[in-house]
């Protein structure tokens, strides 16, 4: 199997966009079409296999967020498992947003199951988060190795709260700087005939100088932006890490939630084809606003 880098960028340049479909499972907003969601895990399955139907048109990249699903229980991980499956099955690079984090044992147990083969989730990349050393990501970059995955690292997230930590100042550097220094030499390890490494780092869209600065600690690594839509970041902020190439910026892929799966046409549609069309023109859209930016 070629690089996950090699496939994933891959991927975005035959759909001519970097948008990433995110799946979250809100039980207040999945239409009744598919069923009461707060009482019945197989409206959670329709409705994220109805977007897997629809996202494969318009994103090379869907990202379950896994939390969304392991509140439902055993039956809301096996739900994520069955998406995971009919994404890949489709096509698309399933990014696995677990944000796992642990040492050890522990942790190469949680890379088996994000990463591995059946009974794990056979994902093409996962989230980690590396506030506990760089020996929390080890296990999950050898896996990634093996297997030909990638692995997404926390650096500068989207949310508000980012800076608590974040910002603070080690040796005259933000701590997210201090990170992307620690990551960058890892980066080889996971690096593709494209020059792109598979060794992710998620730098949120709503701190767009953060992520160019980002980018010159990490010229090789694929970004995984959030913040892009629902959280107020625009295209043009979404893919300021992004480098120029022969056919405009690139450099990852840019995630979008609750804007493309829950649009307000799509809240007020009154039969499944309205829905379909509703969520198909919200994610043609932002593929499309996506491309102009990177077009620039």
């Amino acid at each position: 199997m070629s690089a996950y880098a090699d496939r994933l960028i891959e991927a975005v340049r035959r759909k001519d966009t970097p948008l990433c479909v995110g799946l979250d499972p809100f039980t207040d907003r999945i239409p009744a079409l598919f069923g009461d969601a707060r009482e019945d895990t197989s409206a959670v399955l329709k409705f994220g296999a109805s977007i897997i139907e629809i996202a494969q048109q318009h994103a090379a990249v869907l990202k379950p967020q896994l939390g969304l699903f392991e509140q439902f229980g055993e039956m809301g991980y096996a739900t994520a498992r069955l998406l995971t499956e009919q994404a890949r099955g489709a096509g698309m690079i399933v990014l696995l947003d677990a944000k796992r984090g642990d040492i050890g044992t522990t942790a190469e147990g949680y890379a088996r199951a994000t990463l591995g083969p059946k009974p794990g989730f056979d994902a093409d990349c996962v989230t980690v988060n590396p506030y506990m050393g760089l020996d929390t990501l080890e296990p999950f970059l050898s896996v990634a190795e093996r297997a030909s995955k990638g692995v997404a690292v926390l650096v500068r997230t989207s949310n508000p709260g980012a800076g608590d930590v974040q910002d603070l100042q080690v040796g005259g550097a933000p701590v997210w700087r201090r990170v992307g220094e620690m990551l960058s030499g890892a980066t080889q390890r996971l690096k593709g005939v494209s020059g792109w490494s598979g060794l992710m780092a998620v730098a949120g869209a709503t701190y767009p100088e953060e992520a160019r600065a980002l980018r010159e600690v990490m010229p090789d690594a694929l970004f995984l932006v959030p913040g892009y839509g629902a959280q107020g970041a625009s295209a043009a902020d979404a893919v300021a890490g992004f480098v120029t190439k022969p056919k405009g910026l690139e450099g990852g892929v840019v995630s979008s939630s609750r804007a493309v799966l829950y649009p307000q046409a799509a809240q007020a549609a009154k039969n499944m084809s309205e829905w379909r069309a509703a969520i198909g023109d919200a994610m043609a859209a932002a593929a499309a606003e996506l491309r102009a930016a990177c077009a620039r």
